[in-house]
């Protein structure tokens, strides 16, 4: 996969694909039928299969002192869309400037004379445009005129009925309900960062952490969960049983910021800055202040057993699985309610 952070001066091979459009927050299985679905379209029409997305994410800019929610920032967004097999990712920065940027001229400017898409593939409630004026509609009023055709995907649910949301996924989260979460994730959610040096008071504990900073994820539930930690090695990913606590430390004179302390089993290797990815699979329990260290060393050794069995009967999703994208034969994103424009043949230039 190819990253541009900028729609201008596009190379001739990544000009004419099928775009996705959106902000893709947490890549979760709903915004993973929407990039599906360009990449089927793609292989009808011969074309590349693109992701264009926005960074900062429009809440941080127009909600500045609003704490951290992202499920995906930037470094996992772009592994999991690299991860599922797409051709061309679009990072454009998202400012004020940009803002103020009218749902015309975003599509004459961006879509045609920038990535002269071929198609555009968006989700049933995708806004742009300023004052969020642009929506599927007005999209396909703009763009099929241009030779675009335009494909809205309706609300994709999950096997109990529900629909995927990224705001239902943090919702699940700050409420301590990862496995849920992951449901409509298709994954388990993960903090990704570099290890932080500590004050080695797990080690003194018995029971050594790597730690990380929470940064710009949101923050979930405070408390202990079990965890699969993957250790990049190479080109591939080594994951290991562990239990995490995410909060501030209470017993031990308590801290102001939020750590994620993570404790590796029958680990002993060196970590530090290194980076590591943090699956959380179970919540076990909510952080408490504790009499004396004594009385924590305790809790943890029964927060250890219970996560190595709950670990052990794991039956989900695996830790950073992704589903690839469709091939031209594949029919996996098929569904009722979801309107197609014209497909229309990749074309050399288009009337912008």
């Amino acid at each position: 996969m190819r990253l541009f952070r900028h729609y201008t001066e596009v190379p001739v091979e990544a000009r004419g694909a099928v775009v996705a459009l959106g902000n893709f927050d947490g890549v979760h299985r709903g915004h993973q039928a929407v990039i599906g679905e360009a990449a089927r379209i793609a292989g009808e029409l011969g074309a590349p299969c693109a992701v264009l997305t926005f960074e900062p994410h429009p809440r941080e800019v127009f909600q500045p002192d609003q704490p951290p929610f992202r499920l995906t920032p930037f470094r996992m967004k772009v592994r999991v869309l690299e991860a599922m097999g797409v051709d061309y990712l679009f990072v454009l920065h998202f400012d004020a400037g940009f803002a103020a940027k009218s749902a015309e001229a975003f599509v004459i400017e961006v879509l045609g004379e920038g990535l002269d898409a071929a198609h555009v593939v968006v989700g049933y409630d995708f806004v742009f445009g300023h004052g969020r004026r642009g929506n599927a509609a007005l999209l396909r009023d703009l763009a099929g005129p241009r030779g675009v055709g335009v494909t809205s995907v309706e609300p994709a649910v999950s096997e109990t009925g529900e629909v995927f949301s990224s705001t239902r996924i943090r919702e699940l989260l700050r409420t301590g309900k990862p496995r849920e979460a992951s449901v409509l994730l298709g994954r388990p959610w993960e903090i990704e960062g570099r290890i932080e040096h500590g004050d080695a008071r797990g080690r003194l504990l018995g029971f050594p952490t790597a730690n990380l900073s929470l940064g710009d994820y949101l923050q979930p539930a405070l408390g202990v969960y079990a965890v699969k930690a993957g250790i990049d090695e190479g080109q591939g990913t080594v994951w290991r049983d562990g239990v995490v606590n995410i909060g501030r430390r209470p017993t031990i004179g308590g801290d102001e910021r939020v750590l994620v302390e993570v404790h590796l089993f029958d680990f002993d290797g060196d970590l530090y800055g290194r980076h590591l990815r943090v699956a959380l699979i179970e919540y076990l329990r909510d952080e408490k202040k504790f009499d004396g260290l004594e009385s924590l060393k305790a809790q943890i050794a029964a927060d250890c057993e219970r996560a190595r069995a709950l670990l052990a009967a794991y039956a989900g999703p695996a830790p950073g699985t992704v589903s690839p994208l469709p091939t031209p034969s594949d029919d996996r994103f098929r569904r009722p309610g979801v309107y197609e424009g014209a497909l229309r043949p990749r074309q050399t230039s288009r009337p912008y």
